[in-house]
């Protein structure tokens, strides 16, 4: 068997993986559409990229982009990709560093279109988020005229209750570890150690603001993006 030949029957191993995955994210897309969400559901991080910059972007006539912390973003290229449109005002919440000032980041609320990841998706089509601050979740819900949230298919979960032990017991540990590393040292929250959630009282503690959206109002305000990936955390 040649390295070629392993290669093509792993790719074709994938497509099953990939079909069970498409179907989920239809039954999704439909219980993210009955809440007012617009969705699209595309097969790869490219596409997305493709979708956002040649239609979405055009199609709300933004001239402000604003985006919260968001892995999937700059997994996909589309970071790159909106860091090159000059003509557009942009809000970098990390042109600061790891710890940008409020004034920086309260620039977002008023940008035509923001980005955001989201830590969870459930099945019945609520987006489910856990804030340090509270900056992201609160320009997904009200500033920006537009949002666009990208969802790799990792952040798809049965329920609420899923969710919150998701974000709870993997995506908070998993940042905090990957903000340590932005600072350049490790922090002391609990969870370091544990890599669950500690319900700690550390003066760095960045599990602090619950946002739970049930539907998008006004309705399409929120587009979602589902990818047929794993990305982000």
């Amino acid at each position: 068997m040649t390295e070629t030949t392993s290669r093509q029957e792993l790719l074709s191993n994938r497509e099953p993986i990939a079909e069970y995955w498409r179907t989920r994210l239809e039954r999704v897309k439909k219980a993210l559409e009955k809440n007012n969400f617009e969705v699209f559901l595309v097969d790869s991080g490219s596409e997305a990229t493709r979708l956002v910059m040649e239609e979405i972007l055009p199609a709300t006539g933004a001239k402000s982009i604003a985006w919260g912390g968001t892995m999937t973003m700059e997994e996909i290229g589309l970071g790159e990709a909106l860091r090159g449109r000059t003509d557009l005002t942009q809000v970098d919440p990390m042109a600061q560093g790891p710890m940008p000032d409020m004034d920086h980041l309260r620039k977002a609320f008023s940008a035509d279109l923001f980005f955001s990841g989201t830590n969870a998706v459930t099945g019945a089509g609520q987006l489910v988020n856990l804030d340090m601050l509270g900056n992201r979740i609160a320009a997904i819900t009200f500033g920006p005229t537009h949002v666009v949230i990208l969802v790799g298919r990792n952040k798809i979960v049965p329920d609420l209750e899923a969710a919150f032990d998701r974000i709870r017991n993997y995506v908070s540990p998993a940042h905090l570890r990957r903000i340590s590393t932005l600072m350049g040292f490790e922090m002391e929250n609990p969870c370091m150690k544990t890599a669950s959630c500690q319900n700690c009282k550390s003066p760095m503690r960045i599990c602090n603001a619950w946002s739970i959206i049930e539907k998008s109002c006004p309705q399409g305000r929120i587009r979602v993006i589902l990818i047929n990936e794993d990305l982000g955390v």
